[in-house]
């Protein structure tokens, strides 16, 4: 069995009543996306709370799946009609076989070596190093697989850092990766800290796919509201936050409120150029630095004045 695609080049006007004349019309799903991706003209949309961005792409395109059989010249007539357009746009058709899309998407996934001892490992692999420390974990709806640079500045510091019996605050928890990675490395206690109750509902399950004692973690989506529960730690000998900057800012005096006299903050999830305005911010609680850098992206780190 086979699917057609058909690929609409527009621009951010009228991609979205595209995108709703194509579903009206039948299609099995639509995406969104830039036009210039994986070329020099590619446009990043950050969308950081407080930054102004625009809505969509200036050149995109918009892709719809039918069924094989449907008339794709009859639907892209349509299509055009109802999104009010004054001429036809360039657009093609790709046909989309058949695939096992599950073995492909695992094919994307290979074991990741964050240091001699730590690696991320899905659960279709099987470990590389049997006597390392082996992260057992999944892509799935909340942030955190291990290959983003950001993930990846925060896992190695942990694996350089955490000794023994330290406690740890995971701030914007995502997947539970760095939480789960703490306990592993010796960490005593981890809370885990999301908006999303995805990424929370994630966390917990990554944590008992990876063997955690239950008396060790505790995840939740608000740390204001349970800071008093005896499951949550009030403050913390490690605060890890891997966000972004404009979060991070904001954040700011909740994040060294959580963190205990002498204790350590590290922030990631913030670009080379952002990094020296989040520093200063921070260093009315901490003494800060530039710890790492990874391909174009900054760890930074502070101890707790």
């Amino acid at each position: 069995m086979s699917w057609k695609t058909l690929i609409i080049k527009t621009d951010n006007v009228f991609a979205e009543p595209l995108s709703e004349a194509l579903l009206e019309l039948g299609a099995l799903s639509v995406e969104i996306h830039d036009a210039d991706a994986g070329t020099v003209d590619e446009q990043p949309l950050y969308g950081e709370p407080g930054q102004p961005s625009e809505q969509l792409w200036q050149k995109t395109e918009v892709s719809g799946l039918f069924e094989q059989s449907a008339d794709v010249e009859s639907i892209m007539q349509s299509a055009v009609e109802a999104a009010q357009l004054a001429e036809l746009p360039g657009y093609r058709v790709d046909i989309v076989e058949e695939q096992d899309w599950v073995k492909l998407t695992q094919s994307q996934f290979d074991p990741i070596q964050i240091s001699q001892r730590l690696w991320i490992v899905p659960t279709w692999h099987q470990p590389p190093d049997s006597a390392a420390i082996n992260l057992m974990l999944d892509p799935g709806l909340a942030f955190g697989t291990g290959s983003h640079p950001t993930t990846q500045l925060c896992l190695s510091w942990l694996d350089q850092n955490v000794l023994r019996g330290e406690t740890v605050l995971d701030y914007g928890c995502g997947s539970g990766i760095l939480a789960i990675a703490a306990l592993k490395l010796g960490a005593r206690y981890v809370t885990g800290v999301d908006i999303d109750p995805h990424a929370v509902k994630a966390s917990w399950a990554n944590a008992v796919l990876n063997a955690c004692d239950a008396e060790q973690f505790f995840f939740t989506t608000d740390y204001s509201a349970t800071n008093n529960d005896s499951n949550v730690i009030a403050q913390a000998d490690m605060v890890i936050a891997n966000i972004l900057s404009n979060p991070l800012i904001m954040l700011a005096p909740v994040l060294a409120q959580a963190t205990r006299q002498g204790g350590h903050i590290v922030l990631s999830g913030i670009l080379q150029e952002q990094g020296q305005g989040v520093k200063e911010i921070y260093q009315q609680w901490f003494e800060m630095q530039t710890a790492q850098e990874l391909d174009g992206w900054v760890l930074l780190t502070g101890i707790k004045k």
